[in-house]
């Protein structure tokens, strides 16, 4: 390619990067915005402006991403970026997840600096660039940016234990991202080349022995591990989600896993066959850890963090199970997920707004305020996998992608993973029904509560009790979408 292909390549394919131009663009004037309203607003107006300002760009985002969906599937920056409907599915899911964050953080009448909105832009651009990553460069440098901009959003909140959180998840992050880079190393030395579309990956790899390919594929997976909150990169998951404020632990909690599954499908199509059971055994692992480690916890928030790390194991079943129906359960998982999780942080905020989200504070508030803590409920229900909510039909397509996986392909480990998933599902019934059973079961305390009993909460929470209703009873709304990528 001469130097004039080179530059009509670049012009074409930012003209493909409209709304990551659009972002990156929009991070520099909202920094300049903030100048200017302040001085002249003062603090408190200006904030309310910013606010409003972020809300309208994460909306101009979702509509640029939109028109997307019909673009003919091509690469930007070959071999760096790929832009498919998969890739904007995803960047659907992200935005909508930033422009909930915002309406949460307006709901509840959160006080946060300038700098929050701004590392939140730079956070969503960092996961749309890491959607249609196809090189390990492109993605290793999407991480980075997601996890800086992350670290920061911790450390800066309004919090005392804020500080340790943000520490715990910087030591954390750079030790996976150094580990991640490692394995990248090695990719690059047995194969030649870091471009996950490249065929010479593969046969790179499957000349080697399995410890030597099952060793790299691990290393390689660190970053990816740390974002989806799986063990062994799970740690800092429950002192993160404690710490942080309840619509940044909401936005952490599903905005990046949407990403990052994305990748792993990706990975998955052209890894050896030692990735597969590799990440068979880490959901099944990831699973039990989370499922146990939350029957202990009297903490809402740390509850809800060990509930991600079991839920990231079962998103990782339909990647494992190695087949369409699969991807296309584990697609369908990750949408579901994101809304009932979005919706079970905003609902234990309602009921105890900016409070440390003790269980032993909900005790009773199921009697004075039954419609939310009746959809919060629903969503517990949903969590579970139980019916008549989206839960039980996301769990219910996974299992069956992996039990079909285990008919054509006879792997024990498949059943094994299996029946681990299944068992794991039961236990989980123990926590994730007890927020109802203090709501409704226990005498209220003799404290007094600060429950946002706003006509905009209400509102909010009937529309994800509808949502989670749909996805029950009917689903194709959105498996429609999945199938036609």
């Amino acid at each position: 390619m001469d130097i004039n292909d080179q530059l009509q390549h670049i012009r074409q394919s930012l003209g493909g990067t409209i709304p990551e131009l659009f972002l990156a663009v929009f991070f520099c004037v909202f920094l300049l915005a903030e100048l200017i309203f302040v001085k002249r607003f003062g603090k408190e107006k200006a904030t309310s402006y910013l606010l409003n300002l972020a809300f309208a760009g994460s909306l101009v985002s979702l509509v640029l991403v939109a028109g997307q969906w019909n673009a003919a599937p091509s690469y930007r920056f070959e071999p760096l970026l790929f832009l498919d409907r998969q890739a904007v599915f995803f960047k659907i899911l992200v935005t909508m997840a930033w422009a909930f964050t915002l309406l949460h953080v307006r709901i509840l009448k959160y006080d946060f600096p300038a700098e929050f909105h701004a590392l939140l832009i730079a956070a969503v651009a960092g996961l749309h660039l890491l959607t249609m990553a196809t090189h390990l460069l492109s993605i290793y440098l999407s991480l980075e940016l997601i996890s800086i901009s992350s670290y920061l959003l911790v450390a800066l909140s309004p919090y005392k234990k804020a500080a340790e959180g943000g520490i715990k998840y910087l030591l954390f992050g750079t030790a996976s991202s150094a580990v991640m880079l490692y394995g990248i190393s090695l990719i690059y030395g047995l194969s030649g080349t870091l471009d996950i579309t490249d065929d010479a990956l593969t046969v790179g790899l499957s000349n080697n022995s399995d410890l030597v390919v099952t060793v790299t594929i691990v290393l390689t997976l660190a970053g990816l591990l740390f974002k989806l909150s799986l063990v062994p990169f799970h740690i800092w998951t429950p002192d993160v989600y404690e710490a942080a404020p309840t619509p940044l632990v909401s936005f952490l909690s599903v905005a990046p896993k949407a990403a990052v599954v994305l990748v792993l499908m990706r990975l998955a199509g052209i890894l050896p066959v030692q990735f597969f059971p590799v990440l068979g055994g880490i959901a099944l692992i990831s699973m039990t850890v989370g499922n146990v480690a939350a029957l202990w916890q009297k903490n809402a928030r740390r509850l809800l963090a060990y509930s991600s790390i079991a839920q990231a194991g079962y998103l990782l079943v339909g990647i494992a199970a190695y087949s369409r129906f699969g991807f296309e359960a584990a697609v369908f998982y990750t949408a579901a997920y994101l809304i009932i999780n979005l919706a079970a942080f905003f609902l234990v905020d309602l009921l105890q707004p900016r409070q440390e989200t003790e269980l032993k504070d909900y005790e009773g508030l199921g009697r004075s305020y039954v419609w939310i803590s009746g959809i919060l409920t629903i969503v517990m229900v949903a969590l579970a996998g139980l019916p008549p909510t989206g839960g039980f039909t996301s769990k219910l397509l996974v299992f069956s992608a992996l039990w079909e996986s285990y008919h054509d392909q006879e792997l024990t480990w498949m059943l094994w993973l299996l029946v681990g998933g299944i068992l794991n599902a039961a236990i989980s019934l123990a926590y994730y029904m007890r927020l109802p059973y203090l709501l409704f079961f226990r005498t209220v305390r003799a404290e007094a509560v600060s429950t946002n009993n706003s006509a905009s909460g209400k509102l909010v929470a009937g529309l994800f009790l509808v949502a989670l209703l749909m996805l029950f009873f009917s689903p194709e709304w959105l498996t429609r979408w999945i199938s036609s990528f």
